[in-house]
């Protein structure tokens, strides 16, 4: 019997993950700050810490089926007195509705270690913010955290206007009417470490020049693979060097990295160019951009690279890029996408709105909508519709490796599990961190290099 590399990579993760997650109450991180004695005291402030450790029933927070929510806290008390006190769990909608609350009573005594159980039902499928408030003799501290209950459950909610389909194929129409005039520079200066660097330049959407870097290294097959990466907001690409199983095409869509003279954006912020404009709007040509990076690409099978190996990369806004880009063209032959942006938009927006000061992506466009009374929010909508990845994702037939974060603000975890949960292709897998914001952890790095071996049988 045959088994599989990533079935034995997952039994070591979790291995791996449970260790990690008990040790929790060690790490510096851990430390929380002693609280303030009453002015009224003169005397010296008790010396001492007290260390957290919340652990999930379930390791990575998503909990399935219909048993109970748990939690279990560790609280280590490291002063040489006893702490007495109150520990209170409060769980709530993203809405804030509280759907759960219950205290405990604290009694711990010096330099020992007490643990503390609760159980909470839950009936909705979705994602909760679950917050421990501890409140001690000489302490007082509150860890928040969220959990994923039956996220698999989440409807995925698209809203893909009539004319979709017919958009964007003529926007690919457009597209092949520009010729890319391809042009690639070895960079001699940059082409260390075994492996050769080269700058390239095309002509895309509306005649603009976008460049990327193609490495190669110079030890390969006679046919390698490519990794085409996509940028995340406004972040910019240099060329890759950790990486010799693949040719590497790191790409800079037009006005991010040395793309950025390719969009003049006359001061305003990169994702409010023309917002107001469903044909005009910036990322439109974003996404043009993207299919002609993949053009180039498949343009270079005389430099050895093997273009029915393609695998699409991207975080936040690249990881949405990399869902369009695939559902759009077949020649992309597996994603991996981690904490993508904008997916499930309609939903994303209401969330972020909840923060009136989110600097959030997703958050500019709540602002800009607040700040201009005649464009509201609908007919944002009905020009983020034509964008939003959960209106792609049904196209998709690659296999998709997703990873996200629990705790991130700037791409809501039910957002990015209701996408997940519109891919109708039969390969496709989440990770889940679940202590991590807008990103992920290390070990899933690890799993995606065996994810991407096993499938191209590397």
């Amino acid at each position: 019997m045959k088994i599989s590399i990533r079935f034995i990579f997952s039994v070591s993760v979790m291995l791996l993950y449970y260790c990690s997650s008990h040790a929790q109450f060690i790490l510096p991180e851990n430390f929380n700050a002693i609280k303030e004695q009453p002015k009224v005291d003169e005397g010296p402030q008790e010396e001492g810490a007290v260390y957290i450790a919340v652990n999930p029933r379930a390791g990575n927070a998503i909990f399935t089926g219909d048993r109970a929510v748990g939690y279990t806290l560790k609280v280590m008390n490291a002063y040489d007195k006893p702490q007495d006190g109150v520990l209170k769990c409060i769980v709530t909608t993203e809405e804030g509705v509280k759907v759960y609350e219950d205290s405990l009573k604290v009694s711990i005594k010096k330099q020992a270690t007490n643990k503390y159980k609760f159980n909470i039902p839950c009936k909705n499928p979705g994602f909760y913010k679950i917050s421990f408030a501890l409140g001690l003799t000489f302490y007082d501290d509150t860890v928040k955290k969220v959990f994923g209950y039956n996220p698999k459950l989440i409807p995925p909610i698209a809203h893909v206007p009539n004319d979709f389909d017919a958009f964007w194929k003529a926007s690919r129409d457009s597209l092949k009417k520009i010729a890319p005039k391809y042009k690639i520079t070895e960079q001699h200066a940059l082409s260390v470490n075994g492996q050769k660097v080269y700058l390239v330049e095309m002509q895309s959407w509306g005649n603009v020049t976008v460049r990327g870097w193609l490495t190669i290294p110079n030890e390969r097959p006679k046919r390698i693979p490519v990794k085409y990466r996509l940028p995340g907001y406004i972040v910019k690409l240099d060329p890759s060097f950790d990486d010799k199983d693949f040719a590497v095409f790191n790409f800079n869509v037009r006005g991010g990295g040395n793309s950025k003279d390719a969009l003049d954006t006359h001061g305003v912020e990169y994702n409010l160019v023309n917002v107001e404009s469903r044909d005009e709007y910036v990322y439109r040509a974003v996404y043009m951009d993207c299919i002609r990076g993949l053009d180039f690409i498949c343009a270079q099978a005389g430099m050895g690279l093997d273009t029915t190996k393609i695998l699409v990369d991207g975080a936040s806004q690249g990881g949405g890029l990399a869902l369009a880009l695939a559902a759009m063209d077949k020649r992309v032959k597996l994603v991996t996408c981690e904490v993508p942006l904008y997916t499930n938009f309609r939903r994303a927006y209401e969330i972020t709105a909840l923060n009136p000061k989110s600097q959030t992506p997703v958050g500019m466009l709540v602002n800009y909508v607040r700040t201009h009374p005649n464009f509201d929010k609908e007919k944002l909508f009905r020009v983020w519709d034509y964008y939003d990845p959960i209106n792609f994702v049904a196209k998709i037939k690659c296999p998709v490796l997703m990873a996200i974060g629990l705790l991130d603000e700037f791409c809501p975890p039910e957002c990015s599990f209701a996408t997940y949960n519109a891919l109708n292709n039969k390969n496709k897998e989440i990770w889940v961190s679940p202590n991590k914001t807008h990103e992920v952890d290390e070990m899933y790095y690890t799993y995606e290099y065996l994810w991407y071996q096993d499938y191209f049988r590397m």
